[in-house]
């Protein structure tokens, strides 16, 4: 999650990528890999029917849903979505990581699949039990609506 400080107001992060007008079918349509692009249409309607919320682009390449404040220790806040994903060129990119208690066991049982940080990365939708994937998001979007 690319960011950077607005040095004038310490208490506000100034963000790099941020909601756009742009529109999500035209970005997942452009998406070259046929298979990517098919997951990338699955998992949007996995996410919309979880969270509730509309898709909206941020930045050129992330489409995210909801909207909350991240607060840091120091007293940093950040817009920011409360989930969302990228079908990029080398695999999913979801942003679902997020330190809740149920995670782990769920992602023991999601498939192949490696994580970072706040991301979870998939090659492939057929490499991974979507109903776990879908558990997975549920929970995500409940932990950090419920501790932001």
């Amino acid at each position: 999650m690319g960011f950077a400080y607005n040095r004038g107001n310490m208490a506000k992060a100034e963000l790099k990528t941020k909601k756009t007008d742009a529109n999500v079918d035209d970005f997942l349509n452009s998406v070259e890999n046929e298979e990517r692009r098919a997951d990338g249409y699955r998992v949007l309607e996995m996410f919309k029917r979880i969270t509730g919320d509309e898709p909206k682009m941020w930045g050129s390449s992330i489409i995210g849903f909801g909207n909350c404040v991240w607060k840091y220790p120091d007293g940093r806040e950040m817009d920011w979505m409360v989930t969302g994903f990228s079908p990029r060129k080398a695999n999913l990119t979801l942003y679902v990581v997020c330190n809740s208690p149920k995670q782990p066991d769920l992602l023991a049982k999601l498939g192949k699949h490696t994580t970072s940080v706040s991301c979870l990365y998939i090659k492939r939708l057929s490499d991974i039990d979507e109903k776990v994937l879908e558990k997975i998001i549920k929970d995500a979007v409940t932990y950090i609506r419920k501790n932001r």
